[in-house]
């Protein structure tokens, strides 16, 4: 048996590296000329553990993360064969309220507090669940003398100490990338765009286009874990969802700091359309602020090709605003020069989730991350890892899925 991957992002690369290790010979196949290039080099590469997702007081987001935050470090130093304290990590998260949050400060920090509870069992204790941090140490809330040095105390209402980090994703991508390329039960088909898949005897055949025209191959089963094309694709086999969905086009910037104690903390600001800042040893930073990097959104089956790297004044506007307003409460942003800001990049991608509105509404499904994973038809499996986090776990979970109907098939 051979399967198709369709998508070669992280989701997609994750299952091909999954099934690969479980001697399955695999098939990817991506548009792009290069594995990772677009949404999964653009994000901050934070590894959640659920303590954004308060507007879910029931717990069920928070629960998901988690469990897909403590594979993750497991997942990659299995494939890649390096200890998680080899990879490059952010400082740890603080989480700062927002004197406009949707959940006032103690709300906030209550709901804190209880996912970290529930963080603390599920992880085992050990250093190697979450990239050397201590999962069951107690969050630390800060005084308004610690607030004051940091941020505006007028505007971060209370801040909160968490063990949350960030991956680069650029250096994880780069090895992840090297790593497929040499796996021999990997074969890749880049430039080529899956448009269908079809029911083909005893398999699927996947169909599209490619530079050279019109391509059919044959496959015993089939991974969709397509980012812009999943829908569409699932659609054409009767799988659309009737559940409202939506398309949003998110920008981060890459920025070198003045470095040291000169650069901001790794923050995230709660909760609403806010955004984070995540500080790297290297000096850089990420800044994501959602007033000015989210400019765009589509409920379409196929999102619009969207430009995921903004230049010239386009990208120099994103990068002003966005410094320009958190830099208003995050102290150490003022330290930025314009010769950082002029030098800062700007990259982005579509990120789909379930829900009619953005995050601004209090209501949104957006604030609820839980109903996602995998759905299968037979042989052939669409998944939604939601969020960055929960790709490896749901990689596993597939393997295992395609294990499992191949074993049916040979028994029926």
């Amino acid at each position: 048996m051979r399967v198709a991957v369709l998508g070669g992002g992280f989701q997609g690369c994750c299952i091909a590296l999954s099934l690969a290790m479980r001697g399955i010979g695999v098939t990817i196949f991506d548009r792009g000329d290069r594995l990772m290039s677009r949404t999964a080099i653009a994000n901050e590469g934070k590894i959640h553990l659920g303590y954004m997702y308060a507007a879910d007081p029931s717990l069920a987001t928070a629960k998901t993360m988690a469990r897909g935050a403590l594979a993750f470090g497991p997942f990659i130093a299995r494939v890649l064969e390096r200890p998680q304290s080899a990879f490059v990590t952010s400082q740890p998260a603080l989480y700062a309220v927002h004197r406009d949050s949707q959940h006032d400060a103690d709300k906030a920090i209550a709901y804190l507090m209880k996912t970290h509870e529930l963080i603390g069992g599920q992880a085992h204790g050990s250093r190697e669940d979450y990239f050397g941090q201590d999962l069951l140490r107690p969050l630390e809330v800060w005084d308004k003398d610690r607030i004051a040095a940091e941020f505006d105390p007028d505007v971060a209402t209370a801040v909160i100490q968490t063990p949350e980090i960030a991956i680069d994703p650029i250096s994880l991508m780069t090895e992840m990338r090297a790593r497929i390329v040499d796996d021999p039960r990997i074969e890749l088909r880049l430039g080529h765009e899956v448009e269908s898949v079809k029911d083909a005897g005893d398999g699927f055949a996947v169909e599209g286009r490619n530079p050279h025209g019109a391509f059919r191959e044959h496959f015993g089963q089939v991974v969709n874990a397509l980012w812009e094309g999943r829908l569409a694709v699932d659609a054409k086999r009767g799988l659309l969802p009737e559940r409202p969905w939506l398309h949003r086009l998110k920008y981060g910037i890459n920025i070198k700091g003045p470095g040291g104690d000169r650069n901001p903390p790794s923050c995230t600001v709660i909760s609403g359309p806010f955004g984070e800042t995540v500080n790297y040893p290297d000096g850089t930073i990420y800044l994501t602020w959602y007033p000015h990097c989210v400019t765009a959104l589509s409920s379409a089956v196929t999102p619009p090709h969207w430009n995921t790297h903004p230049e010239g004044e386009a990208g120099r506007d994103i990068v002003r605003a966005t410094v320009s307003s958190m830099a208003k409460f995050i102290l150490k942003l003022r330290h930025l020069s314009e010769a950082d800001v002029a030098t800062a990049q700007v990259k982005g991608g579509p990120i789909f989730a379930w829900g009619r509105t953005d995050i601004d509404d209090p209501a949104s499904e957006l604030h609820r991350r839980y109903e996602i994973g995998i759905h299968s038809q037979g042989g052939y499996h669409s998944v939604d890892p939601g969020k960055l986090t929960m790709a490896p776990f749901f990689a596993d979970a597939c393997a295992e899925r395609v294990l499992a109907t191949a074993r049916e098939c040979a028994t029926s």
